[in-house]
């Protein structure tokens, strides 16, 4: 019977080995990933919501200028439909928050002051008029998130918005 291999000393024995493997396994796997995760941004439309780690971040370093310029143009697969009278909520770590963060759409600043907020929102009609001519006309906008303290940035955040098609 297989239940006598487990009884006594050896059944703990075992136990406690198979325990100690799976935790040593564990701390060798999370050692092996090398770097720790980005902080997060949300956009959320309605019940919608999509989620993205930093396209630049040093870590908490400043990531300067030239760098924060290539950052913002960066091209991004995290995309949001939006439509006509959509209330667009942005929401950040707290650490993000903690520092300050700014709006840019197809590379113009939305928001001058940092944002000291986990959450923002957004007329989805206005975004569309700042980041692509009239509402009707753009379909869609780059949606940037910088964490910036008013001097330097720490990092940056990509979305696209897509106009709703009726």
């Amino acid at each position: 019977m297989t239940h006598t291999i487990f009884r006594g000393r050896g059944g703990r024995t075992l136990r406690t080995a198979v325990a100690v493997g799976a935790a040593t396994f564990g701390l060798v796997a999370l050692s092996a990933c090398g770097e720790k995760p980005t902080p997060r941004a949300t956009v959320t439309v309605g019940s919608d919501s999509v989620s993205t780690e930093a396209a630049c971040y040093e870590d908490g370093e400043p990531i300067g200028q030239d760098r924060l310029e290539s950052c913002v143009g960066d091209e991004t697969d995290t995309s949001i439909t939006v439509g006509q009278g959509d209330m667009l909520r942005i929401g950040v770590d707290p650490e993000i928050a903690e520092t300050g963060w700014v709006v840019f759409l197809d590379e113009q600043p939305v928001v001058q002051n940092p944002i000291s907020k986990t959450y923002r929102s957004f007329s989805s009609d206005g975004l569309f008029a700042q980041g692509g001519g009239s509402a009707e006309e753009a379909k869609s906008v780059r949606l940037t998130i910088a964490e910036t303290n008013g001097e330097k940035f720490y990092g940056t955040w990509n979305f696209k918005l897509e106009r709703e098609t009726d």
